[in-house]
């Protein structure tokens, strides 16, 4: 009984949904690599036995199974699932609006969501897809509604914004490994949105007064540097599938009971532990701040918004009214739904 009590503990039985995709492929190697998982699931509407088939020859520890929609693909995919890493959506196309994009990419969180709420409700969910500020709210809209949300298992992962502040930073911490300097990136995940918090970086550095604007500008729109250089065949497809990956293994440790994990995500704050006093402070429900995790998801929201800078204050306030407006586009989504035709 005992054995059978410590291997329940020690399983991750983890599901990516939209793992055939830019996004998806990339993460689920990266997962089916990881010793920390010992069963992955793949799930998309095409593709997903090819890529189960060639990450199976992978000599590693994780059992892979892929499926598609027919024959009940979802429920398969998720029924006995602890960890479910959502990157599924498309790119924006040429002649394509945001708002096409938009919607197309919030009907795919919804109905991914849905089946979750019914097939593994008390899953950690992990939503990459674009755009988190509006797609993370859609989730906890769904998840209400089926009557399981619990905000200690939502998360949106803005662990890109993080990857990226580590890494334009290297020249003035001079870190041979970049992730060895600890940067908050606090606020959204897009644009002006994202805040980093240069103040609170741990080791401390320097930033030149004539360098700061423009850090701060590729921090928050580094995926356009990505899109140009790839001359419109594709967006930062690896970078955030690392990113992903980094933030699943972050909360996997800490589901097996490794303590001292602290990482940004972007959450529903008053369902979280100090969250209520960083809701009060930016006047948003949903917000990207530093996370300490454990065995239930998000055990505490930290605020460092006390001491930053007058200049992070000043990008803070701009974040505020972007987030907002993000915020409430999602959970208009599900609550106002727009009539088809």
């Amino acid at each position: 009984m005992v054995k059978a009590d410590l291997q329940e503990l020690t399983r991750s039985p983890t599901a990516v949904l939209g793992a055939s995709g830019g996004i998806g492929q990339p993460l689920s190697l990266l997962l089916k690599a990881c010793p920390l998982v010992d069963e992955l699931a793949l799930y998309d509407v095409v593709n997903t036995p090819g890529v189960t088939a060639d990450l199976s020859h992978i000599s590693s520890v994780a059992k892979i199974s892929g499926y598609l929609p027919k024959d009940d693909g979802l429920k398969h995919a998720l029924t006995g699932t602890d960890i479910v890493v959502i990157p599924a959506g498309i790119p924006r196309k040429p002649g394509m609006t945001r708002d096409d994009l938009f919607k197309i990419n919030a009907g795919i969180v919804r109905d991914l969501v849905e089946g979750i709420a019914k097939h593994c409700p008390k899953a950690f969910v992990l939503i990459i897809s674009n755009p988190v500020n509006s797609t993370v709210p859609i989730a906890a809209e769904v998840l209400k509604a089926a009557g399981v949300f619990d905000a200690k298992r939502l998360f949106g992962v803005t662990t890109l914004d993080v990857v990226r502040a580590e890494t334009f930073t290297q020249k003035y911490t001079g870190q041979k490994n970049p992730a060895h300097t600890k940067i908050p990136v606090i606020g959204g995940h897009s644009g002006e949105t994202i805040v980093p918090i240069f103040s609170k970086a741990s080791p401390s550095f320097t930033i030149p007064d004539d360098k700061y604007d423009d850090l701060i500008k590729r921090v928050q729109f580094g995926g356009d540097e990505v899109v140009q250089a790839k001359d419109g065949a594709g967006s930062a497809t690896l970078s955030m599938a690392y990113a992903g990956y980094r933030f699943a293994e972050s909360v996997i440790k800490a589901a097996k009971g490794e303590k001292g994990i602290i990482e940004p995500t972007f959450i529903y704050l008053p369902g979280v532990v100090g969250g209520e006093e960083i809701a009060e402070a930016t006047g948003v429900q949903f917000f990207s701040t530093p996370v300490e995790l454990g065995p239930n998801g998000a055990e505490k929201a930290i605020n460092i918004l006390d001491g930053i800078t007058d200049k992070e204050s000043r990008l803070l306030e701009a974040c505020k009214a972007g987030l907002q407006g993000n915020i409430l586009k999602g959970v208009d989504f599900i609550k106002s739904p727009v009539p088809t035709k």
